[in-house]
């Protein structure tokens, strides 16, 4: 049995003003650095083997945050670009609520919650799993099938391409499906690495 923890960064400066934020790379709140302090409360306790993250600050600093508050800060991290957040395109930097109004509502709920449709000359989150799943599958699945515990702290869509392949969640269903900033989501896996459970760990 293996163990892996998936943790959405916590809140950053353009999730507060409503802002897509995709690849650029923003900065935590306060807000953001509070959460990732509770992300590690939680997982205190907890032994990892090896962190992944992605190359931007905001899950950096998320993840840094949680291993300053469960001691282990001397553990090997990974840090790659596969698992950066999905590349919103010409939608980046733009208020979501103004880029409804300027599209309408349905075109812009489609770029952001269809499987396949990109938003312009940005990834859409087939896109976005195609750069994740080989990338787990490469690197992250092998130490889990050496019974390992491995951390991973990205961002809400490159997490939510991974659940859909961990939890074989439908395109129609994974428009659907949320992750909270800073909650961690505990998998427990069988050695074929199939979910035997999933679990959000709140304080």
């Amino acid at each position: 049995m293996s163990t892996l923890v998936i943790v959405r960064h916590g809140q950053s400066q353009w999730n507060l003003e409503n802002r897509f934020t995709g690849d650029v790379d923003i900065d935590l709140t306060s807000l953001g650095e509070q959460e990732a302090h509770r992300a590690g409360k939680v997982l205190k306790g907890m032994y990892f083997d090896a962190c992944f993250t992605s190359i931007l600050k905001r899950a950096i600093r998320t993840l840094n945050i949680i291993l300053q508050e469960i001691g282990q800060t001397y553990l090997p991290i990974i840090q790659d670009a596969a698992l950066n957040e999905r590349m919103y395109g010409d939608l980046q930097g733009l208020n979501k609520t103004e880029t409804a109004q300027k599209f309408g509502a349905d075109k812009v709920d489609q770029w952001r919650r269809s499987y396949d449709i990109a938003p312009p000359n940005g990834e859409s989150l087939k896109d976005t799993a195609n750069r994740v799943i080989p990338f787990f599958q490469r690197h992250i699945a092998p130490l889990l099938a050496e019974n390992k515990t491995i951390l991973i702290v990205a961002h809400g869509n490159s997490l939510r391409a991974l659940m859909m392949y961990l939890q074989h969640i439908t395109p129609e269903n994974i428009a659907h499906t949320e992750i909270q900033t800073g909650v961690p989501k505990q998998y427990l896996l069988d050695n074929e690495l199939e979910v035997v459970s999933v679990t959000d760990l709140h304080e």
